[in-house]
């Protein structure tokens, strides 16, 4: 039964070694790692022990037992100075390595003639053998001076241990209490199976036990350990000696830590305690809470600006990562302040500007805009057959617009149909390169005279381009421009000037086209008399899908009434 629980005890560290190995990250405590690698070892000698059929044999495995008390203690006071904060000097430990290298010198000279550690006489049988639950355990021990001193040394390191312990206690406010407390439990434990198990029993040994709950404690505080390391991994160069801050909570809002340049930016840091809940100040409650909150809610929300002492602060929020999971949250601060009075003065002056630029440009539109009526207004003069022709198609362009406005399946903006309104009077500006005698001309124009009048199209977008060149709105000017180069395309292909196919033509043309067309056909014209609305309804609806864009045809059904009573309303005049 004994012997089965020393290899128990020895399965079980070789899985801590494991469990340490998936958890290990480089910012581990060198002296984490000995221990881990010593337990095993430590706990394969008291397995050897119990299965040794000779002194000798016992002996030699009796010596590797010993690591924990020459080795194993060391790397764990060293693991709870570092822990601690508390600086060592390198002459220090070199001292107390040198010393327990000494001591375990002569624990090599067990099973010889020299008998500092441990007296030998196989003649007197000193020391012997004797079994209990099927394993070996040594017997008639005669111990040498340097037993005494091995002891002395233990107990020493224990001390310190203690020592460091109730000093970080009461006097370290970075120490994390929680640690603390687990230290205090490994430690506990370590005395015990180190000294009681001694007083209890001579037969079996508790030592492998101890050491294995104690590498199981200091697992876990080495995990706990890397969420309160508030400059961890490129942080510590980053952020730890830069002009970051660096603050770090737990998934509870609980203090783990910040760098030094968050403490000069938030004073109230240096008074809240490493584990205290947020809300132990009230300042860091109401500013960071609310942030958390947002963030949770929505992770693109992860920066607030942040107002205090005339200065301002840009605070971004992030998730601590601890290998592979959330375990709380992190807060990255930067004076912000110069950058800020940077926005100010720019925004300050972007609105001196924008108001001098938005002067200067009503003006120049509204230059523009009586420019552009006047030339149309004497184009319409020069062309006898397309009197009202402007106002009426502006007037039709609105109308349609409206309808096209409450179901927007077009998904097209109220800017968009503005600046089409606004466009609609330019889209025969072309019309002005066109000769009178053919411009005038009362009868049907021939196949020559057509195809010069069909060059105003073309000519009409580059004069509104040289118009228009130089204005900042260029919505309004592709609008405008592509109303008199396509206005008389057709849906399928049969147009002018460029024979542009289905949507190949810009939407704001297909929409200018119904009102142009629908225009002409129910007014007078030198050339004919105006149709009735039936007869012109008629003519706008075989058309739909051929001359027009088929999408229209319901917002022209819709708008036909309002059109009728329109033109009604200018024939009354």
């Amino acid at each position: 039964m004994a012997l089965v629980y020393y290899y128990v005890m020895f399965a079980i560290s070789l899985l801590l070694v494991i469990v340490y190995s998936y958890i290990f990250h480089k910012h581990f405590d060198a002296n984490m790692t000995i221990m881990s690698a010593l337990v095993p070892v430590i706990n394969l000698g008291f397995v050897l022990m119990g299965r040794a059929q000779v002194v000798e044999e016992a002996l030699a495995a009796l010596k590797l037992t010993y690591i924990g008390g020459c080795f194993l203690l060391v790397s764990a006071m060293f693991l709870i100075i570092h822990i601690c904060g508390i600086e060592l000097k390198p002459w220090m430990r070199a001292i107390i390595i040198t010393f327990s290298c000494l001591v375990f010198g002569t624990v090599i000279t067990i099973g010889t003639s020299i008998n500092i550690f441990y007296e030998y006489n196989p003649d007197l049988k000193i020391p012997d053998l004797a079994y209990y639950g099927g394993a070996t355990y040594i017997t008639n021990k005669h111990y040498g001076f340097m037993h005494t001193i091995f002891y002395i040394m233990v107990g020493f390191y224990y001390l310190v241990t203690i020592s460091v312990i109730v000093f970080s206690f009461f006097k370290k406010k970075q120490v994390p209490r929680s640690i603390l407390f687990l230290i205090i439990l490994a430690v506990t434990i370590a005395i015990i199976g180190f000294f009681g198990g001694r007083i209890i029993t001579h037969k079996i040994e508790l030592l492998p036990l101890t050491y294995n709950i104690g590498m199981i404690i200091y697992i876990i505080i080495a995990s706990r350990l890397r969420m309160y390391d508030a400059s961890d991994s490129v942080i510590d160069s980053l952020v730890q000696k830069g002009e970051t801050g660096f603050i770090s909570f737990d998934g509870k809002m609980r203090y783990l830590g910040s760098n030094e340049t968050a403490k000069r930016m938030i004073p109230e840091l240096n008074e809240l305690r490493v584990d205290h809940h947020i809300t132990h100040n009230l300042w860091l409650s109401e500013n960071f809470l609310s942030q958390v909150k947002t963030f949770k809610q929505d992770e693109s929300k992860n920066k607030v600006l942040l107002e205090r002492d005339g200065k301002f602060y840009l605070i971004q929020i992030n998730h601590l990562i601890i290998g592979r999971f959330h375990q709380g949250y992190q807060f990255l601060i930067t004076d912000d302040t110069a950058n800020q009075q940077y926005i100010k003065l720019i925004q300050n002056y972007n609105i001196k500007l924008e108001e001098e630029v938005a002067n200067k440009t009503k003006d120049i539109v509204e230059m523009q805009e009586k420019l552009v009526l006047g030339m149309a207004t004497m184009i319409e003069g020069r062309d006898n057959s397309t009197g009202g022709h402007i106002k009426r198609t502006s007037d039709c362009i609105r109308i349609l617009a409206d309808e096209l406005k409450k179901d927007n399946i077009l998904g097209l903006s109220d800017n968009f149909y503005s600046n089409l309104i606004k466009a609609a009077p330019m889209h025969d500006l072309g019309k002005i390169v066109v000769d009178d005698s053919i411009l005038r001309k009362p009868g049907k124009y021939t196949p020559e005279e057509y195809n010069i009048m069909k060059t105003h199209a073309a000519e009409g977008a580059r004069i509104v381009k040289q118009i228009l060149e130089g204005t900042n709105d260029q919505e309004f000017t592709t609008i405008a421009i592509n109303v008199a180069h396509f206005h008389h395309e057709r849906w399928d292909g049969s147009g002018y000037p460029n024979q542009l196919k289905g949507k190949e033509i810009p939407i704001e043309a297909r929409i200018m086209a119904v009102a142009d067309v629908y225009d002409a056909l129910v007014s007078k014209r030198v050339y004919k008399e105006k149709m009735s609305f039936e007869e012109a309804d008629k003519i706008i609806m075989e058309g739909m899908g051929k001359h027009f864009d088929p999408e229209l045809e319901r917002f022209y059904i819709a708008a036909k009434d309002k059109l009728e009573r329109y033109y009604k309303e200018q024939s009354e005049r």
